[in-house]
């Protein structure tokens, strides 16, 4: 059965406003998701649940900026570089 004038349940905060920052990121993130389906193997492209923080004063930025700037070089000692890094098994 096809539903006509279908509606999705939204409240107000889901509301795209055409030409707003929301809408231009959604429409690259689905131009991107949409590119990398079809020309490589990564079907997941964007991470969720992410953790955000809203900076509200220079302390917070100052921590904020230390850990972008100093977190690259902890990379070789994340688990995770350890699991890419080391030899596939069959």
């Amino acid at each position: 059965m096809l539903v006509q004038n279908f509606e999705p349940q939204q409240n107000e905060f889901q509301k795209i406003i055409p030409r707003s920052i929301g809408s231009i990121v959604r429409g690259f993130k689905i131009g991107v998701t949409k590119w990398m389906r079809q020309n490589t193997d990564v079907y997941y492209v964007w991470q969720r649940n992410y953790y955000e923080h809203i900076i509200r004063d220079e302390q917070s930025y100052q921590r904020i900026s230390e850990y972008i700037i100093n977190n690259p070089a902890k990379w070789a000692d994340d688990k995770f570089y350890k699991e890419w890094n080391s030899p596939k098994k069959n």
